[in-house]
């Protein structure tokens, strides 16, 4: 692969409330076999607690059970919501995750944005950054096995040394939205998870200050920069958007719903019609016009692709279509450019 580009899936594993549980985990597996076979390097899931609208398979169970079909595939969490729990327990659980897929595993991180999810937790929406940023900093320190303290209300240790370590150091990918998370994430992770939700517009000038944070922050460079889009190939323009279009629209219906464009940066709105909506943000069309929009990223130093192709309630064959074609036609040659070219 040319200057190490590689290319995952970002699995959706949510469903409508009321369809067939193990039906839509069956159909999951089969894209991340697909995937595996196809040549894929990654495969993500992510994590919601009380999703209304949607019922949303809790991802470590989830990324257990796929891990073992992922073959030689980095498996990722895109994104555990730190700040939600406990960092014991989630050191204890991602490490065991990673011994699971012997030692592939990326750890996604992020502050999510549901005061629901919050509401359930009892925690308030006072001191949300200060516990995801101790949360981090403890299980990085477990994970390296020092000798951690912590005073906090929701976690006191005292010289305590974790025993359950992951086969190596998973690479932390920190997502963000807004301008000041995606400075959080140039200071304290390994790289910035680039969301979905945004324009490529906005994308871009964050890129900038992302850079100009880490700098700063002395962090050097990354090794490693993802994008997730929400992409979908078909073998022509009308029948990507016939197929796709409508599971978009309704996904981001919910993601207004649970109100994701309130946390994102230059007043985007997902309440809009799709055709707006989806303009400098959603890859969906055919080989062509997929490279044609994936392409300028390379330039940017992307060089980990997620593609997001499937959505709660759409056909397994759909998606799987889409899988196929682009693994064919177009991932070869995002690996074939150069980054920064």
């Amino acid at each position: 692969m040319a200057d190490g580009c590689s290319a995952g899936i970002f699995l959706t594993h949510q469903r409508p409330a009321g369809q067939d549980a193990r039906a839509t985990l069956d159909d999951q597996l089969t894209l991340v076999r697909a995937a595996r076979d196809l040549g894929y390097d990654s495969v993500f899931a992510g994590q919601h607690h009380l999703a209304e609208s949607l019922a949303h398979i809790q991802p470590l169970p989830w990324l257990a059970r796929l891990a073992a079909e992922a073959g030689d595939m980095r498996v990722g969490i895109g994104i555990h919501l730190l700040a939600l729990h406990n960092p014991v327990d989630t050191a204890e659980n991602y490490a065991s995750l990673d011994i699971v897929c012997g030692g592939k595993l990326i750890f996604g991180v992020g502050l999510g944005y549901r005061d629901l999810e919050y509401d359930a937790f009892g925690i308030g929406k006072t001191g949300r950054v200060h516990r995801f940023e101790e949360n981090l900093r403890i299980v990085e320190a477990l994970w390296a096995g020092e000798e951690v303290h912590a005073d906090l209300p929701w976690c006191r240790l005292d010289g305590v040394r974790a025993t359950m370590l992951p086969l190596g150091k998973p690479p932390i990918w920190m997502a963000a939205n807004s301008d000041k998370a995606v400075r959080r994430a140039a200071r304290l992770s390994d790289t910035w998870m680039i969301n979905p939700h945004a324009t490529a517009t906005t994308v871009r000038r964050q890129l900038e200050i992302f850079g100009d944070e880490r700098a700063a922050a002395d962090r050097g460079p990354v090794t490693e920069l993802p994008l997730m889009r929400e992409v979908f190939c078909a073998p022509t323009r009308e029948k990507a958007v016939e197929l796709a279009g409508p599971h978009l629209a309704a996904k981001y219906a919910v993601y207004a719903d649970w109100g994701q464009d309130k946390v994102m940066p230059d007043k985007e709105s997902f309440r809009t019609a799709y055709d707006e909506l989806s303009s400098d943000r959603f890859v969906i069309g055919t080989p062509q016009d997929c490279l044609d929009a994936l392409l300028p990223w390379r330039e940017l130093g992307v060089d980990h692709f997620l593609f997001r192709t499937d959505w709660a309630g759409m056909p397994m064959q759909d998606a799987l279509g889409s899988i196929e074609l682009l693994a064919k036609e177009v991932v070869p040659a995002l690996r074939e450019s150069r980054k920064g070219s």
